[in-house]
């Protein structure tokens, strides 16, 4: 690194540690590898050297020495300030570890159980790039589940099972099964995103499952039992006497199976249908009828 490190980091000479340690963070955010996939290379190549600056002004004995010229912008001594015996500085001695953790969630201090000494961040193996896929399954896959064969952009193929209860454009994570690393960390992941095709009669709110069901004059009025379809088959309903167009009714626990595993319930509403031909009996029925009990149903 042949640059100063306080115009790398962009900080004057006098800043404080803290204001060392917020202008390093800004800036290996902003050229993490991880968010900048289109130009990997380069923002290693670039992390490097704010590593680098960092390494120097992010430790008070290092800055020191720095500043009193006993070292330079690459932390070698210069050559009348050499000594025998000094050791190598870890990342952590700069606090990198703290500072990814804070930054990325890998966990704290500590190498590969933590999710990657500083090695593996800057120039080390690195994660395998995801891949996306845009998965289209039928209205009731997506309610009942299904196991689904996905092929993805590349041409290579892998079986998914759909969960019970999937809601439209949600996105499923496949662990390592994206990109194989280059450099032999592991692979990426799969996100595969659920597009759930219209049904013909149900329709989905939130958790619940909605369904229009068309009934008689005679029902609507002298009451009845009526089939109904449910997810898990068909169903009776009971329809009392003198139900309205638009009512609802409603089957606990017969809709989708939510993400905490309770399932929502199905709302049946009910649609008053004519007969596609009214017969001289019924017209005269009703002609008679309404001579006597004649109402306003728009009265309000």
């Amino acid at each position: 690194m042949a640059d100063d490190p306080y115009k790398i980091l962009g900080v004057a000479r006098g800043a404080s540690a803290d204001d060392i340690r917020r202008a390093y963070r800004k800036l290996a955010k902003e050229n993490h590898p991880d968010l900048n996939p289109e130009s990997r290379l380069a923002s290693e190549e670039k992390l490097k050297i704010i590593n680098g600056a960092f390494a120097i002004l992010g430790e008070e004995e290092k800055r020191r020495q720095f500043d009193a010229g006993a070292i330079d912008a690459n932390g070698e001594p210069r050559p009348r300030y050499q000594r025998a015996g000094a050791r190598s500085a870890s990342a952590d001695d700069y606090g990198f570890n703290d500072i990814f953790s804070d930054l990325f969630g890998r966990g704290g201090r500590g190498g590969a159980a933590a999710g990657g000494g500083f090695g593996e961040q800057f120039g080390g193996p690195t994660k395998g790039a995801d891949v996306r896929y845009t998965l289209e399954v039928e209205f009731l896959e997506a309610a009942l589940g299904a196991k689904k064969r996905v092929t993805l952009p590349d041409g290579g193929q892998l079986d998914l099972q759909v969960p019970e209860g999937v809601s439209d454009g949600r996105t499923l994570r496949l662990k390592g099964k994206g990109k194989p690393s280059a450099r032999g960390a592991e692979a990426g992941d799969a996100l595969v995103e659920i597009k759930v095709k219209a049904h013909a009669r149900f329709r989905r709110e939130s958790d619940d499952l909605l369904l229009d069901v068309p009934i008689s004059i005679d029902e609507a009025v002298l009451g009845g039992k009526i089939e109904v379809p449910t997810l898990s088959g068909r169903v009776q309903l009971t329809i009392p006497k003198g139900t309205n167009s638009g009512r609802a009714f409603r089957l606990k626990g017969k809709g989708f199976k939510g993400q905490t595993g309770t399932a929502g319930d199905e709302i049946i509403t009910v649609r008053i249908e004519l007969p596609e031909v009214i017969d001289e009996k019924l017209a005269y029925f009703l002609s008679e009828w309404r001579l006597s009990h004649s109402y306003n149903p728009r009265k309000d």
